[in-house]
Order: structure tokens, then sequence, then C-alpha cells
């Protein structure tokens, strides 16, 4: 990494706060990270979003190409994005804790109310926009991290790997045990669909209604999806504490290498596996076991997509696109809620309704979604430290309003 590179990647956003107590600077990458993963969730959620669900549990589709399209997504974005979120909520979280003995507050009330407002936050996103909400699975999730938040570094990264061993072992053995005694047709029936797409073609109270139906199935997941991201969770939180996404190891290009190529040689395979199981061609029975080899795999795939752009990031063109990238990161949370939001009035009822009308074209229109984000995000944070959500939630945090040097703080 050249020692411009370096600067940019350490740039501060702030030099002190009213206490006088020095700020620990933003790290350009890592903003950039999480701008770059929007993409990825934002290509998985409008699949769903566009509905209502096919033959295989995935997109009906409706033009030639649907097929091809719900094939890459899953090989590409299915599982792989929302790991990288939550190793990022991890890794904030031991810089919300250095926030909080900077400032001599205490630090479990902070990130409770915190916790408590991502919950709310998502209650209200999935009543009201999208059901496969995960913020209120990140609040629920996240409590682990605030009971492990004395552990050290080597004791949290066995627990992750635990975490990830059971959670994955389980659903791998169930996927497997319906793969080879075939339960039957597990998508849903004519009736389901038929019944979801009148609902989410209706106005506003048939959505939401539809919405609160599917309030079950948000807990339902979280035995199956909570395991991998409190592991998740845990390897950001010793990313955070061991400095790996400091300079020093941002610099490190052959240990970045060394897992972008592991992280490939294990993820693909899997990726691919699970491409063919859940879109086809293998049989429906291996739907199952295709998600859960795809689930297994999606951290070596994410670790892989992480550190290959870190390594990308560190050339003239990597740290231009970091840059455009970077203030979507920052204001990620208002951006997902703006994704879902410009979502419901695309495909509801209380928008344009085209619910089951689209096909993988919607894909198409996320991406477009994407480049207005990364504008507005841009223009956006040359002029605010925050988003607008992020400003929220930063006053339920601090449980006060943020002044001029509270808000300079790194989130």
């Amino acid at each position: 990494m050249t020692q411009q590179s370096q600067s940019e990647s350490v740039r501060g956003v702030g030099a002190g706060t009213a206490r006088g107590v020095t700020e620990r600077p933003r790290i350009l990458e890592v903003d950039a990270l999480r701008g770059f993963a929007l993409a990825g969730i934002l290509v998985v959620n409008v699949l769903t979003t566009a509905g209502p669900p096919g033959v295989r549990g995935g997109l009906t589709h409706v033009h030639a190409a649907d097929g091809a399209v719900e094939w890459l997504v899953v090989l590409l974005a299915q599982s792989k994005f929302y790991l990288l979120f939550s190793f990022l909520f991890g890794y904030s979280f031991t810089l919300q804790m250095d926030s909080a003995a900077r400032a001599g507050a205490r630090f479990v009330p902070r990130m409770s109310r915190r916790l408590a407002g991502l919950s709310v936050l998502g209650l209200a996103h999935a009543v009201l926009l999208y059901t496969g909400d995960i913020l209120m699975m990140y609040a629920l999730c996240g409590l682990v991290l605030l009971a492990a938040r004395n552990a050290g570094p080597a004791k949290a990264w066995r627990a992750a790997l635990w975490v990830y061993g059971v959670a994955g072992g389980f659903l791998l053995l169930v996927g497997l045990g319906a793969a080879l005694f075939d339960p039957g047709d597990l998508s849903e029936s004519a009736a389901v669909k038929a019944e979801l797409t009148a609902a989410y073609r209706g106005g506003f109270t048939e959505v939401v209604g539809a919405n609160i139906r599917a309030l079950p199935d948000i807990v339902a997941a979280l035995p199956l999806m909570g395991g991998y991201v409190v592991a998740a969770f845990l390897v950001g939180f010793v990313a955070g504490r061991r400095q790996w996404l400091g300079a020093a190891a941002l610099a490190d290009r052959t240990r970045l290498r060394r897992i972008f190529l592991t992280g490939l040689a294990i993820g693909v395979p899997g990726a691919v596996f699970s491409a063919a199981g859940m879109a086809g061609p293998l049989p429906a029975r291996w739907e199952l076991f295709g998600l859960a080899v795809g689930l297994a795999a999606a951290p070596a795939l994410s670790a892989a997509y992480a550190t290959g752009l870190l390594l990308w990031f560190a050339t003239p063109s990597g740290a231009a696109t970091a840059r455009v990238f970077a203030p979507a990161g920052r204001m990620a949370l208002t951006n997902y809620l703006t994704q879902s939001l410009v979502m419901a009035l695309v495909f509801s009822g209380y928008g344009l309704g085209l619910y089951g009308r689209t096909g993988a074209a919607a894909v198409g229109g996320a991406l477009v979604l994407y480049a207005c984000q990364l504008a507005l995000s841009g223009w956006l944070m040359r002029r605010h430290r925050l988003g607008p959500v992020e400003w929220l939630l930063r006053v339920v945090t601090l449980w006060a309003r943020p002044g001029k040097a509270t808000a300079r703080k790194v989130s």
C-alpha cells in the first residue's frame, strides 16, 4: 500500500471531542466495504420483493433469462453479503466500546439503547416495507456480543468457530436428510402464491397484513440464520480487537492474497453447488441441502470478496472506487431502509403494483437504484457527518441530541 493510500485509509473525521479526547479515525476501506455490500444485499432482496416465490422457492420466471439471472444471484450474492455486513457490525461494536471509553461513558447502557433502537427500526421495516428484515436479528444477536464484550480475542475466536460449526453442521444434516429421503415439494403451494400475489398487489392495509402474517417466518429464521450471524459478529469483534483492518494489516498484501485465494478455493465450489441445488439443474429435493452448503461456504467467499476489494483499494483505480463506495457505507442503514422503501413503492399495491410481473429484470432496476444511492450518498456525506437514520440511532444511543463534537465520533 502506498503512503498516500495509507493516509487516505486512516483519514479522520475529527481531531477531538468536547472532552478533549483524541478520536479514532474512520478507515476509508471499511466504509467502502460496507458500501459495496449494499449492492449485494439489494440484488438478493429485490428478487424476494419482486415475487412471488417460484417452483424452487425462488423467483417466478417471467422472462427467458430469469433462470440464468437467478442462478447468478444465488452463486455470487446469496448469503455472502449479509455475512460481510455482520462481520462489519462486530467490528463496529469494538469501535463503539472504544468511543464510550474515550468519552468516559458507560458502554452497556449505550449499546443496549442502540440495540433497542435497531429492534424498533427492524420491526417497523418488517411490517411496513420488507419481511426479510435483518435488523431485528442483529438486535437480538447483538446481545451475545454485549455479553461477550470482555472476552479476549482468542476466546471469542474459538466461540465463533464453535457456533459456526454447530449451526452449519445442523443445517447440513437436515438438508442432506431432505435430499436423501425426498420430503416432497417444499415450495409454496399455488394457493399460497395466489394469496401472496393478491395481498401484495392490494392496498396498504393488505400489504401490511401480509407482512404481519409473515413475522413468524422471521422468528423461525433465527435458529437457522442466527448462528451464522453470531459467528460473523464474533469474528468482527476479534478483527476489531486485533486491528485486522488497521493500516498495518491492510499493508500486509501477502496475507490478504492468501486469504483471498483460500476463500475462493473453498467458497466457489460451495457456491456453485448451492446455485445448482437452489436454482437448478439438481432436482428440487436438493434445494435445502444446496442452501445449507451455500451458507457453510459463504464465509469463505465473503472473506475473498473483502480481501480482494482491500487489495484493489490499494491501487490507484481501486482507491478512486473506494472513495465512491465509502459515503454509501457511512450511511448504510439509511440506504438499506431506502432500498426497501423504493422496492415497496415499485412492487406493492400501494405503489406501482408490479409484484410478480417483472421477473429478474428487477435486478437491472436495483442496480440503477444503487448507482443513484452512491451519487446521493456522496453528496450528503460531503455536507453532513451522519445519514438521517444514523443520526436518529445516534440520538437513541447517546440519549441526547448529538452536538457538534458528539456527531463527529466514529460509529
